[in-house]
C-alpha cells in the first residue's frame, strides 16, 4: 500500500492536473512508500520471502533516495540533480524494476501487472528525462506519463487491498 498510495499521488503531481502538488510525495515518500517499505521488507526477508523483501527494501530504498535528492542533498550539500542525474536515476531503476518483472508471474497477476505498469512508468521517465536533457519539454507527454505512473500505483493498491483482505478472512475474496 505504501508503493501504491506514494506512486499515485506521484502520477496525479506529474499530470499538473487536480493542482497536487510535491509536497504530499515528499511525505508518503519518505514515510509509507520509504521507511515503512523498507522495515517490511526487513520483515519479509527475515520470513525467508526473498520475493517481497527484496522487493519492498529496494522500492523503500527508491522512494528514500528520491526524497533525499529533491529535498535533503540541495539544502544540506547544496547537491541538485539536474536532467542527465535524473537520466541516470531512472535508467538504473528501471534494470532493477526488469528483474522483477522476470520473477513476478511466480507471485500472481496482480504483482504481475504491477511491475509491467511499472516498467513502463519508469520508461517513460527515461524518455522523459532523456527528452529534458536535449532541451525539450511535452506537456502532454508529461500528462500521459502521469496517468500511467497513476494507474501504477492504483494497481499495486488494488494489489495490497487483494492480499490484505483474503489474509484477514482467510479465503480469497478479492482476485490477485
Amino acid at each position: 500500500m505504501g508503493f501504491g498510495l506514494t506512486t499515485m499521488v506521484t502520477g496525479l503531481v506529474n499530470t499538473g492536473k487536480l493542482g497536487v502538488m510535491f509536497s504530499p510525495v515528499l511525505g508518503l515518500a519518505l514515510v509509507f512508500g520509504g521507511l515503512a517499505q523498507f522495515i517490511a521488507g526487513f520483515i519479509a526477508l527475515h520470513k525467508g520471502e526473498i520475493f517481497a523483501g527484496s522487493a519492498f527494501v529496494a522500492y523503500g530504498s527508491f522512494w528514500m533516495a528520491l526524497f533525499a535528492m529533491v529535498t535533503f542533498l540541495p539544502t544540506t550539500f547544496l547537491i541538485t540533480s539536474g536532467a542527465n542525474d535524473l537520466l541516470a536515476f531512472w535508467v538504473v531503476w528501471t534494470l532493477v524494476t526488469v528483474s522483477f518483472v522476470i520473477n513476478a508471474p511466480k507471485h500472481g497477476l496482480g504483482v504481475t501487472a504491477t511491475f509491467v505498469l511499472l516498467t513502463v512508468a519508469f520508461l517513460l521517465l527515461d524518455v522523459n528525462a532523456w527528452m529534458a536533457t536535449n532541451g525539450g519539454v511535452n506537456s502532454n507527454f508529461d500528462i500521459a506519463m502521469g496517468w500511467e505512473i497513476f494507474l501504477t500505483g492504483f494497481v499495486a493498491w488494488l494489489t495490497a487491498t487483494a492480499v490484505l483482505t483474503n489474509a484477514n478472512y482467510g479465503r480469497r475474496l478479492l482476485p490477485l
